[in-house]
């Protein structure tokens, strides 16, 4: 079952069982692919986004709630940092399971032999291959400084 899909039923489930709260956080996924599908068909994209671009929303919107989670923390608003929290978990039901610190170097290595990346100029290829593989699976904000480590040293 694809993204999409799995989304618009797990909105007719919260429908069906009344619950508020995840509905709204469902309907704002929701609403935040549709937008994405309304800016590429500007685009001249017809068929809207894929599912790695979904991924993609998807990841955005927990680091978004994450980063406001942290500075409604640091306010003194705890009600408004448990309901991001509570919309976190929501969230990530539809993302991939994350990989384990073992299996993103492994993921690290491997994409740096593929790409035969010898320097630190080959980066940003290696980077494209993880993103392309492991979107949704792994936070590529620590993965780069690994990648960039990781370049530096062979």
């Amino acid at each position: 079952m694809d993204l999409r899909t799995r989304v618009n039923a797990a909105m007719k489930q919260a429908m069906r069982d009344k619950a508020v709260d995840r509905l709204s956080t469902i309907r704002l996924i929701n609403a935040a692919i549709k937008d994405r599908d309304i800016a590429v068909r500007g685009e001249g994209n017809d068929e809207g986004v894929g599912e790695d671009e979904v991924l993609a929303i998807l990841g955005k919107m927990v680091k978004q709630r994450r980063e406001s989670a942290k500075t409604y923390e640091e306010g003194g608003r705890l009600d408004l940092s448990e309901r991001e929290l509570a919309e976190i978990v929501v969230i990530e039901e539809f993302l991939p399971r994350k990989l384990s610190d073992d299996e993103v170097a492994k993921a690290v290595d491997a994409a740096v032999a593929e790409v035969g990346a010898s320097s630190i100029r080959d980066m940003g290829r290696v980077m494209a291959v993880l993103k392309g593989k492991y979107t949704g699976q792994m936070d590529f904000g620590s993965v780069g400084p690994m990648v960039k480590e990781r370049l530096s040293v062979g």
